[in-house]
């Protein structure tokens, strides 16, 4: 079973973004735990970061055939990204969707996901932990379809 998980614009300056709303820890911090996690878990996972929504729809076409899942952070294209939410369902795989900060307890605008509803969860407010979640989730997930 093969994992993505992918994120988008700004994850890749975690570590010196805004410590308040995104803890401190760096994005290849957060995909070691994730490759941890992984391990135990006897998955992979490969990880894709972009800024730019188009290089993101890129991956998630070229990688989903050999992919079983998609845990995705979109950043701030989860309130926006109709192209990024079309190719997340042009998969056919389970996403689950994953934010670092409480979205709902931000600003208005950040409040609403136009990823939500085709993702099987959402995790949001719990740090990096929220990665480890997201994995567990969707491998249950795919392991009870399996079944």
């Amino acid at each position: 079973m093969n994992i993505l998980v992918i994120n988008g614009p700004n994850l890749n300056i975690l570590g010196k973004r805004d410590s308040s709303q995104y803890g401190s820890v760096t994005l290849p911090e957060i995909e070691t735990k994730i490759s941890e996690k992984a391990r135990s878990l006897k998955v992979t996972v490969e990880f894709f970061q972009s800024n730019h929504e188009g290089g993101i729809i890129d991956y998630i076409q070229s990688a989903t055939s050999d992919a079983s899942g998609i845990i995705i952070n979109p950043g701030a294209l989860t309130h926006y990204g109709l192209s990024l939410r079309d190719a997340l369902v042009d998969s056919n795989l389970p996403v689950v969707e994953v934010h670092l900060s409480n979205i709902h307890g931000r600003e208005q605008f950040r409040r609403d996901s136009v990823m939500s509803s085709i993702c099987i969860g959402q995790i949001a407010g719990l740090g990096w932990k929220g990665y480890i979640q997201g994995l567990e989730s969707v491998v249950s997930h795919i392991n009870s379809q399996e079944q």
